[in-house]
C-alpha cells in the first residue's frame, strides 16, 4: 500500500518505520517543520515531502500522525480529493475527517510512542471508519502493524485512552516524585525499579485489586501517621498519599 505521513513527532516516526518494515511504501512525508520534515522522509525512504500545501492526492492512505489539538484545525491544507485519510488520537472523533475527505477512519495505537523505539513494539491498535468498506481496509492494513487490532467507537476508544492516562502518565508522575524525594534523601530511585517490575508483571495473573497491598489495604493507621508525618514538607505528595490512601480504604470497603 501506498501511505503518505503527516507530522514528523514520535507516533508519525514510530508508524512510519513499521509501515515500511511491514513492507508498504511511504510514498510521503509532510509537516509543518522543514527539517523535521527533511529527515523523517529520508529516514522512510519517502520521495515526497514537504509543507502540507504541497501534498498530493497520489496515495491510497493518508496517515494524520499529528498533535490532538492540531486536528480539525488544518484550515484546507490538504490536498488528498478523495482518498482515505485517518488520524492516531485516541480521545478525537473520527468525523473531525469528514471535511477533509469522504473517506476516513482511525488508527490509533494504544501506546505511548518513543523515537528511540526502532519501531511499534507488539501493541494493540484500534481502529474505526467511516463506511465498512473503509473499515476493512484499515483493519487490513492495521493486522500487518499488529496481531492486536480491534474496532472501537469513538466513546470505547476515548475510554481507552482516559484509562491509558490513569495507568500510564498519572503512575509516570509519581516515579517522578518518588524519585525526586529519593533524590532528595541521598537514596537510589533505581532501588525501586525492581518493585515497580514485580507490580507490574503481577497483572498478567488477575486483577489488580488481587494484588493490593500496603498500610491503606490493612487499614495501618499508625504506619499511615507517620507517613503523612514525614511528608509534611512536601505538600503536593501529602495531598496524593492521603487521597490515594482514602480511595484505596473506600475502594475495599465496597467490595466487603
Amino acid at each position: 500500500m501506498q501511505v503518505v505521513i503527516i507530522g514528523t513527532g514520535n507516533v508519525a516516526t514510530l508508524l512510519g518505520r513499521t509501515i515500511k518494515a511491514a513492507g508498504h511504501t511511504i510514498s510521503g512525508v509532510y509537516g509543518r517543520n522543514p527539517e523535521s520534515t527533511n529527515q523523517l522522509a529520508s529516514a522512510l525512504g519517502a520521495l515526497r515531502r514537504g509543507l502540507l500545501d504541497a501534498m498530493t492526492p497520489d496515495a491510497d492512505m493518508y496517515i494524520l500522525a499529528i498533535s490532538d489539538a492540531s486536528l480539525g484545525k488544518l484550515e484546507g491544507k490538504l490536498n488528498i480529493a478523495n482518498k482515505l485519510l485517518v488520524h492516531t488520537a485516541g480521545s478525537v472523533s473520527m468525523n473531525v475527517l469528514k471535511d477533509y475527505s469522504p473517506n476516513y477512519g482511525v488508527l490509533y495505537p494504544l501506546q505511548s510512542l518513543r523515537k528511540e523505539l526502532a519501531e511499534l513494539p507488539k501493541i494493540p491498535i484500534l481502529v474505526d471508519a467511516n463506511t465498512p468498506d473503509n473499515l476493512t481496509i484499515i483493519q487490513d492494513f492495521a493486522t500487518t502493524l499488529s496481531n492486536q487490532v480491534r474496532k472501537t467507537s469513538d466513546e470505547e476508544r476515548f475510554n481507552y485512552h482516559l484509562s491509558a492516562i490513569l495507568v500510564s502518565n498519572f503512575t509516570n508522575h509519581l516515579y517522578s516524585l518518588a524519585a525526586d524525594f529519593c533524590k532528595e534523601k541521598d537514596m537510589p530511585f533505581a532501588f525501586l525499579h525492581p518493585l515497580i517490575h514485580e507490580v507490574v508483571n503481577r497483572l498478567e495473573y488477575g486483577h489488580p485489586s488481587q494484588f493490593q497491598t500496603g498500610p491503606a489495604v490493612r487499614n495501618d493507621q499508625e504506619t499511615i501517621n507517620r507517613h503523612l508525618q514525614a511528608l509534611s514538607g512536601h505538600p503536593e505528595m501529602k495531598n496524593l498519599y492521603a487521597v490515594f490512601t482514602e480511595g484505596i480504604q473506600a475502594y475495599f470497603k465496597k467490595k466487603g
